[in-house]
């Protein structure tokens, strides 16, 4: 049965996650569900949609995404699915989805136009996403979506020069996918010129480096030390990269 992945910024604790699981469980209770992260950058769609695109390549084709980082729940934003290159994704229409959108080369986007007879305001993760992409795994959501065209897509950047994540570790990902033009390049972030490593090993302790991570994109790390805290970065934070 086809799976459901989880990504949010709810946050490792609380109910919120539980929750979704259990409205999951009521339509497809058959479907695999893996929570693949829920500490996506907090009510930032914009940065939290590089990671996502960069994260779905590690499922597999029929894979359901429900993406929920809705600082504008209850508001005037669309629900949405997004059909990617043989992925769903499920979630708010606030920019989460876009970057997917842009990277993927073939799309279709359909509104969400079933609601549910109870509908909290505060929790469309659980009470309208979920049970949609519960609905999707069974192929049962044909009536509940209506596709509409999309056309406003021309600026958004396939690709984002930011830090949109850190990781356990203080390690910090950029939404800039890898490209071979970066290779040996020095990059700069918060004024500090960092060089080019393969791994940890090729570097001394304690001295920054940056490289191709294992999702394809530009990280920037410490060896056996945290980049976030000794090169002073915050979450947006610009980095340049010349490719000349």
């Amino acid at each position: 049965m086809t799976g459901i992945v989880l990504f949010t910024d709810f946050g490792p604790s609380g109910p919120y996650i539980g929750q979704m699981e259990s409205a999951i469980r009521q339509t497809a209770p058959n479907a695999p569900v893996i929570n693949l992260l829920s500490n996506a950058p907090t009510a930032d769609p914009r940065l939290s949609s590089y990671l996502l695109a960069a994260l779905r390549h590690s499922f597999p084709v029929n894979s359901i995404f429900l993406a929920v980082v809705d600082p504008g729940v209850g508001g005037e934003r669309r629900a949405v699915v997004l059909q990617a290159d043989g992925q769903a994704f499920v979630g708010p229409d606030n920019g989460l989805l876009n970057t997917v959108a842009v990277q993927a080369q073939n799309t279709q986007w359909s509104e969400i136009t079933w609601r549910p007879e109870h509908c909290s305001m505060s929790f469309h993760g659980r009470d309208l996403f979920a049970p949609v992409a519960a609905k999707l795994a069974i192929n049962a959501a044909d009536d509940l979506l209506r596709p509409f065209d999309r056309d406003d897509l021309s600026d958004w950047p396939e690709d984002l020069a930011e830090v949109v994540y850190f990781d356990y570790y203080g390690n910090a990902m950029t939404g800039l996918r890898y490209r071979a033009a970066f290779s040996g390049k020095t990059l700069t972030v918060n004024g500090i010129a960092v060089k080019q490593a393969d791994t940890f090993g090729d570097v001394e302790e304690q001295q920054a480096f940056w490289y191709k991570n294992s999702n394809g994109l530009v990280e920037i790390a410490v060896n056996k030390g945290r980049a976030k805290r000794q090169l002073g970065l915050q979450l947006g934070m610009e980095i340049s990269v010349p490719i000349v």
